[in-house]
Formats: structure tokens, C-alpha cells, sequence
């Protein structure tokens, strides 16, 4: 069965209590982040070192299965501007040989400035440079998943959203 590319809102309809899966698709490693059972917080998990696109999308299945991951956040490094480069069109070119080995939804989210962020942090908290490099692409992948998993809890109506209709 095919995967779909969706908006984030079709996330909405996802099962309650379904993990999401961050990935920061890099040329070396592809870092993985998981989301909590309320979709609230990400936790970086782990980083797969790329070999070959069939053993790195069976990798990263296994993964989702593992944890019962519901949808796919895959980062999509566009350039500053806006417009897309090369790693673009590489990042496209994974999730279109992906999407038919697995049913779930994906959704690309923009990951402008998430390696510098996480790069920052992690000076900022002293990290070795060897220790940065170790731990630089999940928690980038983390860093996407959760700007993805804060606008999707932005999106979800409350209460106080139907009390004014």
C-alpha cells in the first residue's frame, strides 16, 4: 500500500495514542526523533548511518513499526530564501522511492535553521565536538518534530473554539 504526502492537518485524524516518527534526512546519516503518545513532545532516538536507499528504508521502517509510529515529519531543508536546492530535490527523491513500501502519511516540514539551533545548543551546553557530531542529527530531527507537533497542537480546536460558533 502506498503512503500518502499530506497537509499537517490530516495528522488530526490520525489514531489517538499513535507515536510520530522526525527524520532529518542527511547525504551520511538520517537522524530519527519520536513524539510522545500525546503528540506533545519529541525525543531524539537515534541516527541511522546511510548505506544504500533499500537497507536505509528498511531501517527506518523497522524503526516506525517498533514503536508503532502512525506518520512519518521529514525535514525539507529548503534554502533560506525559501526556494529549493539540491538537498531538496534529494530529500523529494527519498520520499518518492519511500512512499510505496509503506501506508504511513507524510508530511514534510521546513527544517530552515534546525542543525544551527541544535548546533548552538549543544555549544552553548559545552558539548565536545565529537559529542555534537554524535548527537547533532537526531536532535535535529527532534528540533523538526517538535516545530511540527507544536503547530499540530496549535490546530487541534478547544472547547473554547465551539463555545464561539
Amino acid at each position: 500500500m502506498a503512503s500518502q504526502i499530506v497537509p499537517l492537518e490530516a495528522f488530526l485524524d490520525l489514531p489517538p495514542h499513535a507515536r510520530l516518527l522526525g527524520l532529518d534526512l542527511g547525504t551520511k546519516t538520517i537522524g530519527l526523533a519520536l513524539s510522545d503518545l500525546e503528540r506533545q513532545i519529541a525525543t531524539p532516538l537515534e541516527t541511522i548511518q546511510r548505506v544504500k536507499f533499500g537497507l536505509d528504508a528498511a531501517a527506518l521502517l523497522k524503526i516506525a513499526e517498533k514503536h508503532q509510529v502512525a506518520g512519518l515529519v521529514i525535514g525539507l531543508p529548503l534554502n533560506m530564501d525559501g526556494t529549493e536546492g539540491p538537498r531538496v530535490q534529494s530529500t523529494r527523491a527519498f520520499v518518492r522511492n519511500l512512499a510505496p513500501l509503506t501506508a504511513l502519511p507524510i508530511v514534510f516540514w521546513d527544517e530552515r535553521m534546525s542543525t544551527l539551533a541544535v548546533t548552538r545548543t549543544l555549544l552553548d551546553a559545552d558539548a565536545s565536538r565529537a559529542k555534537r557530531a554524535a548527537v547533532v542529527d537526531k536532535m535535529a530531527a527532534a528540533y523538526i518534530l517538535q516545530g511540527a507537533l507544536d503547530r499540530l497542537g496549535r490546530l487541534i480546536p478547544t472547547s473554547d473554539d465551539e463555545d464561539e460558533g
